[in-house]
């Protein structure tokens, strides 16, 4: 028996058709996302992921809500296989890909640990917005920053990722905004460079030999200057090279720490700066990825300049191996050894 189909029928299958087909073209032609509801949110590129949001938050159980007490963004290999990033466990679980917190937060005479997580997390609430295209892609989560117990959230965190056109040889450009509003009274962001700010870990399984860091300043001492424009590490993971460059906004609060020298490669700037009641800080910075050697410096500097709208020359730099226990900061608490996964890290 001959199956036959009526006119409008046929309309509407060859619509649904086309629908499909070109929302399966969209997907794999520019930028496009794929939620996981409760767990992440992927950024994809022709197809291929670049990068993972982790806005899992899950207080069940507590091994659960030590995999899930902060939001973070995941960087992914140029083939969209796999992070290069770091997730929750390994040494210092607290240490997750593209992530910020504060070690002293001081609010109404008490102080909070929004570093290492003690007795409150960072908690993903919903997303504000979400806009992909051809050649870029954004998107911003909406963060509380939770006080103790019953308190209410001491920080509201409208926290925004772009992903935008690379410099050669780039693959990925990744803008992060934090505006941060301080919403129980006056609060002050304080701390210490290994403890605090916007950070960079790479994964876990990062050879600590091979780790490198690129400074913009001649006999570069991280540990006493401030307010780099720019910074870069070169670190290695099962044999393949791969290079960050770290870009700060000079809007950002000035005074900045420098924390970029670690073998395990977890580097950022700490910044210390008050938020009045009601009031809003915004930090904005931008990393370019790379797989191999460090970026040319004149290719680093021009990526400075669009991005600061500035216009300065290219300056002599510092190459540096990475450093571990001996250095000045190196004896600050709470950075002396791996963390376990499944045990919370002590308030340092």
């Amino acid at each position: 028996m001959m199956l036959t189909v009526s006119t409008p029928l046929k309309y509407a299958c060859s619509f649904l058709f086309l629908l499909s087909a070109g929302a399966a073209f969209a997907a794999d032609s520019g930028y496009s996302f794929q939620d996981h509801p409760g767990e992440y949110l992927d950024v994809l590129r022709d197809g291929k992921i670049v990068a993972r949001y982790m806005d899992a938050y899950d207080k069940s159980k507590p091994e659960r809500r030590l995999e899930t007490y902060k939001p973070f963004l995941h960087v992914f290999d140029p083939e969209g296989k796999a992070p290069i990033t770091k997730g929750a466990g390994g040494d210092f679980t607290h240490h997750r890909g593209i992530f910020l917190g504060w070690n002293k937060i001081g609010v109404n005479g008490k102080t909070y640990d929004r570093w290492h997580m003690i007795k409150g997390e960072q908690v993903h609430e919903k997303f504000l917005a979400q806009t992909a295209g051809k050649d870029r892609a954004s998107f911003t989560s909406l963060v509380k920053w939770t006080g103790e117990g019953d308190e209410p959230a001491i920080i509201e965190d409208e926290r925004t990722f772009a992903f935008l056109p690379s410099p050669t040889p780039a693959y990925e450009t990744i803008d992060v905004v934090s505006k941060m509003k301080a919403l129980a009274g006056e609060t002050k962001l304080d701390g210490d460079p290994e403890h605090s700010g916007l950070q960079f870990r790479p994964a876990n399984e990062v050879d600590r030999k091979l780790t490198t860091y690129l400074f913009p300043q001649e006999n570069a001492n991280p540990h006493k200057d401030h307010d780099y424009p720019w910074m870069g590490e070169t670190y290695t993971i099962d044999g393949k090279k791969y290079s960050v460059v770290y870009l700060n906004d000079p809007a950002n609060p000035t005074g900045g720490f420098i924390s970029a020298y670690r073998d395990y490669g977890r580097f950022g700037i700490f910044w210390r700066t008050t938020i009045p009641a009601g009031g809003t800080q915004v930090f904005h910075i931008r990393f370019l990825v790379a797989q191999g050697d460090m970026l040319p410096v004149e290719t680093i500097q021009k990526a400075w300049n669009e991005f600061a709208g500035r216009n300065d020359p290219a300056p002599k730099t510092t190459v540096r191996p990475a450093e571990y226990g001996n250095s000045p900061d190196s004896k600050a608490k709470g950075d002396k050894k791996p963390a376990a996964p499944a045990a919370e890290p002590a308030a340092k």
